[in-house]
Order: structure tokens, then sequence, then C-alpha cells
């Protein structure tokens, strides 16, 4: 794959379409995941932060899946948290998923996300090796 080359996937949402995104985007050896929601297909999102963080990475994963990567290649996530309550849970759960990669990382509690339900957003970055 050169460069220039673009590979995409999509995880179905309906604002990818709207809004003009990608879930993932792979160039060459780097892959850049979207914010990413902690969303069911059907729409439904948990009230728990734990179970919304473990789905914002399982959802991480299959996009990174579908362009040759994993868990193992992130190298830097960034965390939106609405309540400072539920930092501690989301670093815990960070914790057990990148305890052996330890990708450089960010949380930043802030004022709102996109839907009133949503507790976190996440995003990934991912560097293939050669």
């Amino acid at each position: 794959m050169t460069y220039s080359e673009r590979r995409r996937v999509s995880s179905g949402s309906p604002y990818e379409e709207t809004v003009g995104f990608s879930r993932a985007v792979r160039v060459g050896d780097r892959v850049v995941v979207s914010g990413t929601a902690p969303v069911w297909p059907s729409g439904e999102c948990a009230d728990d932060v734990e179970i919304q963080t473990r789905r914002c990475f399982e959802i991480i994963g299959d996009a990174l899946a579908g362009l040759g990567a994993g868990l193992q290649d992130v190298v830097r996530t960034r965390m939106f948290v609405v309540d400072g309550a539920d930092v501690e849970t989301v670093g815990r759960v960070h914790g057990e998923l990148f305890r052996r990669t330890r990708p450089a990382a960010t949380m930043v509690i802030v004022a709102g996300l996109l839907d009133g339900r949503w507790r976190v957003e996440v995003e990934a970055e991912a560097v293939l090796p050669p």
C-alpha cells in the first residue's frame, strides 16, 4: 500500500454518512480510529460506564481488525469522560486492555458528548509493524 492509498472501515453509524467520516482509516502503517461511542447496532446504550467503556473498545477493536491491526498495535488513546466520578472506572478498563502495550493516553473531562446517554467516548491510533 502506498502512502497516498487510504483504506476505510465503517461501523454502520448513521452519523458516518451525514457527518462524512469513517470509523477508521488506514494510510500506510498507521490506523486512526474516530471518536467511538458506546452504542450497540440497535442504538441502545448501557447506563453503566464500565459497560460503555468496554463497548467503545470493542468497536475500536473491530475497526482495527478490519484494517489489519489490533489493540496490541495501539500507540495512542484519547478518552473523553463526562463525569469526573467515572475517571477511575474508565482508567481501570483501559489499564486492563493496555497493561502490556501502555500506549500514550489522554483522559479529558468534557461538558458533554453528542448523545446525553454517553458517559465516555474513545479515540485510538495504531501503528503496524513493518
